[in-house]
């Protein structure tokens, strides 16, 4: 698959979705101001039909469900966007509550990767998220090789990546599962990570953000991330390495 292919998938982790609830169009509005120009006006049918929304912000808030909240995208088969929510009955730790998942994509180019921290930051906020993240396709193949699963006697990741828990296996929400090549953490994100350490984070902070909400997006490399790239991977390494709480392989 080539660069020109490929997308920059963004995926956010956040509260349960309410009745009334407007994260959703608050979603789909920072996406448009991130990305000047983008209008998410359309969603697709069974068929792969283009449906165009008129209304779309009414027409979000009539067909949330199933606590996510429907497919949009834009009407650009050049620079195809698209945005959904979906609830995860899975918690973000043992014992928690069924959580909203947002997963964006954008098509992998210049546009987009320079645009991507303020994507990130905009759709997170918007769902006022816990955690995400903003990673090229593919890299959801080593992430998923990196989670130790029950019954696993010897598990070794792979590229000298560290060894993740499982979700459900974990005690603190708050902390993200793995890292990416953009990272979104909330205020009690970072809190629980011991992020920012003034020393000990000079390098990350100089790709650090800090959001309204007092949120951090830390970005790993300065081109999205690419494991072939052995710089790029030694980044990757550093990181999980100062934060050993992230994946849950900090000891208790």
């Amino acid at each position: 698959m080539t660069a020109a292919h490929r997308t920059l998938i963004i995926i956010a982790h956040a509260p349960a979705l309410q009745n009334n609830d407007d994260r959703p169009t608050a979603v789909v509005h920072a996406m448009k101001r991130a990305l000047p120009g983008l209008r998410l006006g359309w969603t697709m049918s069974e068929k792969e039909d283009l449906i165009a929304l008129p209304q779309r912000d009414e027409w979000v808030a009539a067909n949330m469900a199933n606590g996510g909240f429907p497919f949009l995208c834009n009407d650009d088969d050049n620079h195809l966007v698209t945005v959904a929510g979906l609830e995860n009955p899975n918690g973000l730790a043992a014992g928690s509550p069924p959580h909203l998942e947002i997963h964006a994509d954008l098509p992998l180019d210049a546009v987009s990767i320079a645009e991507a921290v303020d994507v990130l930051a905009g759709l997170a906020e918007g769902a006022r998220a816990v955690w995400g993240h903003a990673t090229p396709s593919g890299y959801g193949g080593i992430v998923a090789q990196q989670f130790r699963h029950p019954g696993d006697e010897l598990h070794v990741p792979p590229l000298g990546l560290p060894s993740l828990k499982l979700p459900w296996n974990r005690s603190t929400p708050e902390i993200p599962h793995f890292l990416g090549w953009l990272n979104y953490g909330s205020a009690a994100a970072a809190q629980a990570i011991g992020f920012p350490d003034p020393l000990r984070d000079a390098a990350l902070l100089s790709r650090a953000r800090r959001t309204a909400t007092g949120g951090w997006v830390v970005q790993l490399t300065d081109a999205p991330l690419a494991l072939d790239n052995p710089a790029h991977l030694d980044a990757l390494q550093r990181a999980y390495e100062r934060f050993p709480e992230i994946g849950g392989r900090a000891p208790p």
